[in-house]
């Protein structure tokens, strides 16, 4: 016990120092965490049964990620991403899968089951990598998001046919039909049991957990839920990802959808940096000094040709601009190819040196990918201009009395904070994008806060129940649905006055109790109609 004591002190101090470090840098925790791993694994000799179990509580980081996903992306929604998700995603997993299978058994030299398995294993990308970067960067809706997300959700379903393959390959006793109508029968089984009980089910459950009035409790329900479906989806021979992205697309469907969303972020973040820890205690340095010109030939090579793939598909449907972008966002290997090496190489369809090349070859790729995100509109903007955007987002810190609270501090909350000022009244803005913040510090704004206002503590803290009034002046959606549902929780009757941009988003809050909801989009109808009538245009 002292020693596992001595192993997470030393760990979480290592991922503390790096991440402070690198973080002075703009480099993502990603790669403090591959780089913690590395370091620890140096540092304590880990059994086999150790780096086991930790790779089994790290999977549930990715469990948790794709629950998220499955939140973001509902029934409906899927219907309107058919295309990203079946056409992109489809023919990217196919050409790219035939390409780097031809290439393996034509150049390497490896049987032609071996080449399958890896070629196909090399068609994915990083969901984990991906998908948290994007969130942190509040890019997930953008275009080029919208469409890296759909590949990676047609790429996370064709895990299951590579599973399949390996079975096939290595099965002496059950036939290939026998195989594929167990699978088909189990898919029916387990899309049953997760979409249609969870259907009727689910929101009535909620319903009851909430009534407790528990914010642990609703928590621990939720990844009650969560753990559940993945446990339905492994026990019928399915990932648990699948069965956690299955259940997040059933919950999207509820009204708890956002309230769950934000409540998993901190804990689905702890569980992805132990598999970040794991994925970093994979590499192995005699590997690397023994074939490193050829660990390094397959990294640029795979990642240049796999963005190249991924460019040609993309750029016959979309912008080419998007397309550059995405298939910079998709070009590396991701965390289920490893499993699938893993798998392949107990089933001795790949040899412990491919096995290893491999491994280095996928983490490498993954290391590259922060730093590939993190200057991604510098690439694309070498090819296509794109006009810069203001990004409206919500943080954290103070208290007041009879004073109004301004969320977000975009246009409208600059133009609000002036108005306010000039009348003498009190105010606070609360902005979650720290730049923000220190960009307005800086022009001379003393009442902005890091804060954010989609935490119900946060609005507790700055005494929102003493306020004359609270104003919601951010474009995101989901953002809006929290902050809205944080002020509809308090007993006491607080006047709020909400913007949205559109009916859609009107729609969104229209169920809670929020005093004014001011519609940007009819207000300059009416204004253009009036102005129309006194004959001033």
């Amino acid at each position: 016990m002292e020693y596992i004591l001595i192993v997470l002190i030393v760990t979480i101090a290592i991922s503390t120092v790096i991440n402070v470090f690198l973080k002075k840098f703009d480099i993502p925790t990603v790669i403090g965490y591959i780089f913690t791993g590395l370091i620890t694994m140096q540092l304590f000799n880990f059994g086999e049964h150790s780096q086991e179990t930790l790779a089994h509580l790290a999977e549930f980081g990715i469990v948790f990620l794709m629950f998220t996903i499955g939140l973001e992306f509902s029934i409906g929604h899927m219907k309107a991403m058919k295309k990203e998700v079946f056409v992109y995603g489809a023919l990217q997993v196919m050409l790219s899968g035939a390409i780097f299978t031809f290439l393996a058994h034509t150049f390497i030299g490896l049987e032609i089951k071996s080449a399958i398995v890896i070629g196909f294993a090399l068609s994915l990308s990083s969901t984990a990598i991906v998908i948290k970067l994007l969130t942190e960067k509040d890019q997930i809706h953008s275009g080029f998001g919208r469409i890296a997300v759909g590949v990676l959700i047609f790429q996370d379903l064709a895990v299951i046919p590579m599973l399949l393959m390996i079975s096939i390959f290595t099965s002496d006793n059950s036939s290939v039909s026998e195989l594929l109508l167990h699978t088909l029968w189990s898919a029916i089984v387990v899309f049953l049991i997760l979409f249609i009980v969870g259907k009727y089910f689910i929101e009535r459950f909620f319903d009851w957990v909430t009534s407790s009035n528990s914010e642990e409790i609703f928590l621990g329900a939720v990844i009650l839920v969560v753990v559940g479906a993945s446990v339905v989806a492994e026990l019928f021979g399915f990932s648990y990802t699948l069965g956690a992205f299955i259940a997040g697309m059933t919950i999207a469907e509820t009204k708890f959808r956002y309230r769950i969303e934000a409540d998993l972020v901190p804990f689905r973040d702890i569980l992805l940096g132990i598999f970040f820890i794991t994925i970093g205690m994979q590499i192995d340095l005699s590997i690397v000094a023994e074939y490193g010109w050829i660990i390094l030939g397959l990294l640029v090579s795979i990642m240049l040709l796999k963005g190249l793939i991924l460019f040609g598909i993309i750029q016959f449907f979309a912008q080419k601009r998007s397309a550059i972008k995405s298939s910079l966002t998709l070009m590396q290997v991701g965390e289920f190819a490893l499993a699938i090496f893993a798998l392949a190489y107990t089933n001795k369809l790949i040899s412990s040196d491919v096995n290893q090349i491999m491994i280095m070859t996928v983490v490498l790729s993954m290391i590259l990918t922060p730093f590939i995100l993190n200057n991604i509109k510098t690439l694309a903007d070498k090819l296509f201009k794109e006009p810069t955007q203001l990004r409206e987002r919500a943080i954290s810190s103070t208290g007041y009395q009879h004073h109004i609270i301004i969320c977000g501090y975009g246009p409208l909350g600059k133009k609000l904070a002036k108005i306010f000022k000039a009348k003498n009244l009190l105010y606070l803005i609360l902005e979650h994008d720290v730049k923000v913040v220190d960009k307005a510090i800086e022009n001379g704004e003393k009442n902005i806060f890091f804060a954010n206002a989609a935490q119900k503590g946060v609005l507790e803290h700055f005494s929102v129940k003493e306020s004359l009034a609270v104003i919601v002046a951010i474009g995101n959606e989901h953002q809006l649905r929290l902050i809205c549902e944080n002020i509809d929780s308090f007993d006491t009757d607080i006047n709020s006055v909400v913007k949205v941009q559109n009916s859609s988003q009107e729609d969104v809050i229209r169920d809670l109790n929020v005093k004014h909801i001011i519609n940007s989009r009819d207000t300059i109808s009416d204004m253009l109609v009036k102005s129309v009538l006194e004959c001033k245009i």
